[in-house]
């Protein structure tokens, strides 16, 4: 398992002798064998600027960093695989903070490149390879003709051809989960947050969040669109957009319109699920999935890196409550990040509010983030950290009726049910 590291230039290299290391946390570790796949198809390997690879001596287990004008190197997972530890790495500027990005070790075993990684979910769907390029460009320019007048297809065609978001991208091939961005205001301040930060925060966001307020009309013509088979799932709640259930009004009316018209598919909301009344009301009006992000079961870790305005942990918990009481398949969207989410108490935590819930999927996510940035935001571990590989088990083995895995799922066959109506009470 040799050191991986890259020049300036950013050609990588791995090392003759020494060992490579990963990172749990702030603390320098070694690989376990049983950590290590290898590097999956659309895995990207990134230099991590300003940092200093750091390798093991194997005779005298001497941990010690490279030399020289080189960096370290980690690997950017696809959707589908979890990252198990960190890279390697010391600072050379502690300033710096790195791109908003999941970074995982990587090494050089056998010939061929291996990351700490885990398969969590069927990455088939999510795959860049099964995104054919000449294929997307003819959708965006069918929907883009068919809809001239729709804001939305114009905003997700940026995503699709500029960012190359895959949800973005099935919204115009048309299957699978496709996207309906619908807020440009958040309810959260979160720390990592994607589409937008502070102009002093250090970060800069890899996405332009949307800026404008799409009519009810704009959201029909999409939802129609994508929801034309059983198993299309068509999305509320999007990295280029705030909080989805800011909205709500929107949201409701939409829904309402579009199940009027067909009953096909899944209607499916990613959301902080803060405004507890509005959830309630989006679920009132036929919703049949909901996500809901989290980075923590503990309020102290929750608070310092979503910064809530005017809600807290308890009225997300009240939501995904009410939401599974009227039949929506719940998951939650976990932010993972080892040496924290595989404290002990981060996990004892998670597990009881997954009973409480009785949530059925959790959707392992890397979070992106610049790891001495969150490390210094939040509270300090109380307990073991337990490594990520033995959390994971133990999550599987303490919920075995909860669904492990990394994106939204329709419902299996025993939980699918009669597509839901608005309800008569409002």
């Amino acid at each position: 398992m040799f050191l991986v590291y890259a020049d300036e230039q950013g050609n990588v290299f791995d090392h003759p002798s020494l060992y490579g290391l990963a990172r749990s946390g702030d603390m320098i570790v070694e690989i376990l064998e049983d950590e290590l796949i290898p590097l999956p198809n659309g895995a990207t390997l990134v230099g991590l600027p300003n940092t200093r690879p750091i390798g093991m001596e194997p005779k005298t287990g001497e941990m010690k960093p490279l030399p020289g004008a080189v960096q370290a190197v980690g690997a950017l997972l696809p959707q589908g695989f979890t990252r198990l530890c960190l890279p390697g790495y010391m600072k050379t500027d502690k300033d710096y903070k790195l791109p908003l990005f999941g970074y995982s070790a990587v090494v050089w075993k056998d010939g061929q490149f291996y990351v700490t990684a885990r398969l969590s979910d069927d990455p088939k769907k999510w795959d860049p390879l099964n995104c054919d390029p000449l294929e997307l460009k003819s959708g965006v320019k069918r929907l883009r003709a068919e809809y001239p007048d729709n804001r939305l297809y114009e905003h997700l065609s940026n995503c699709a051809l500029g960012y190359e978001c895959l949800t973005a991208s099935n919204t115009f091939l048309n299957r699978w989960e496709g996207a309906v961005p619908v807020s440009y205001s958040c309810n959260a301040g979160c720390y990592g947050c994607i589409s937008e930060q502070p102009d002093d925060s250090g970060f800069v966001s890899p996405q332009t969040r949307m800026n404008f307020r799409p009519r009810v009309e704009e959201l029909v013509e999409v939802m129609l669109e994508h929801l034309k088979t059983p198993e299309s799932i068509i999305s509320f709640g999007q990295g280029c957009e705030g909080e989805p259930s800011t909205q709500a009004k929107l949201i409701i009316d939409a829904i309402r319109q579009v199940r009027e018209r067909t009953d096909m598919g899944y209607i499916n909301i990613n959301t902080n699920a803060g405004l507890s009344d509005h959830i309630r009301g989006i679920v009132d009006a036929g919703l049949d999935l909901m996500r809901v992000s989290t980075i923590s079961a503990l309020d102290d870790h929750y608070n310092a890196y979503y910064r809530p305005r005017g809600y807290t942990l308890a009225n997300v918990e009240k939501s995904l409550k009410y939401a599974e009481s009227q039949g929506v398949y719940t998951s939650i969207n976990y932010l993972i990040f080892p040496g924290v989410t595989d404290r002990e108490e981060e996990v004892e935590a998670m597990i009881e509010f997954a009973r409480r819930t009785k949530l059925k999927l959790i959707q392992l996510r890397n979070l992106n983030i610049d790891p001495e940035s969150y490390l210094e935001l939040i509270p300090k571990a109380k307990g073991d950290i337990l490594g990520m590989k033995q959390a994971i088990e133990i999550f599987q083995e303490e919920l075995p009726d909860v669904v492990i895995g990394s994106y939204t799922h329709v419902p299996p066959a025993e939980l699918a049910r009669a597509k839901r109506k608005p309800s008569q009470m409002l």
